[in-house]
């Protein structure tokens, strides 16, 4: 296996795990579905429309969207658990019909061009190993004229080395960019009409709630209630508390990015 699928897979794993869903709950990014129907404002979602959401999790945002917006939508992601969950949990839900989850890697949609209106990208852009070859690919599947809708973490500056590492890659932060080189790599895929929105706020909420979780999840385990054996809560810890110190200072943000695909 290459270095970049064993990434993937190590992402997918870990946001799998019983342990991401302690620290995270429902919602794996920031703002929560507050700022994932934001994003949907922003790309003017309908029931006209077919949304294609990149790296869908357990399913959360997409069944959020197609409940608010009537849109179809289908999610992909890498990992398979996610798939068996966000399916099994549309399921349940009154927009059952809308909504489809598959098996796909980012970086090598299974998809034909131009077949979908708007695509949706949320907390993951910068886990991609090669971000020129997903936003290409976000090009090809769109249709003249659709839109895109990305959030994720963004940096302004060299991390400290508690943030370079695989489990700060995992978080969103070790291969996090600075909001210019996500415009350029858009850019650089074909769209345009590019617009920026800062929510750094919603980042630093974020973070205060894993740092309250993670102080329950150590005392649940010492108290043997719960058991998640091979977390390094110590090395947990300390990389959200460097996290938090980038957070004030202006180094680490988070951004949500609106663009088209030509018309012509």
């Amino acid at each position: 296996m290459s270095g970049a699928a064993t990434l993937k897979s190590c992402c997918a794993a870990v946001y799998q795990s019983d342990f991401a869903r302690l620290l995270l709950g429902d919602s794996f990014h920031p703002g929560g579905l507050a700022l994932t129907e934001r994003i949907g404002e922003l790309l003017a979602l309908s029931p006209a429309d077919h949304l294609l959401d990149v790296a869908s999790g357990r399913g959360e945002s997409a069944i959020s969207l197609a409940g608010r917006f009537g849109c179809r939508v289908t999610g992909v992601d890498f990992g398979e658990s996610n798939i068996a969950y966000a399916t099994s949990r549309s399921e349940a839900t009154n927009v059952a019909a809308l909504v489809q989850f598959e098996i796909g890697d980012a970086e090598q949609l299974h998809f034909p061009d131009a077949v979908f209106d708007a695509v949706f990208c949320e907390c993951a852009f910068c886990t991609f190993p090669d971000k020129r070859a997903a936003a290409r690919e976000f090009v090809r599947v769109l249709r003249p004229g659709g839109r895109l809708g990305l959030s994720d973490l963004t940096r302004s500056g060299a991390l400290p080395p508690e943030l370079e590492g695989l489990l700060a890659w995992i978080a969103c932060i070790g291969d996090a960019r600075h909001t210019n080189e996500y415009v350029e790599c858009l850019a650089e895929a074909g769209f345009d009409s590019i617009t920026i929105e800062p929510h750094d706020d919603a980042l630093a909420r974020m973070l205060r709630d894993i740092q309250g979780r993670l102080l329950a999840a150590e005392l649940m385990v010492k108290l043997e209630k719960i058991n998640l054996s091979g977390v390094d809560f110590r090395e947990a810890k300390t990389m959200a508390a460097c996290a938090a110190d980038a957070i004030r200072s202006g180094l680490l943000g988070y951004t949500v990015i609106a663009a088209k695909k030509p018309c012509g």
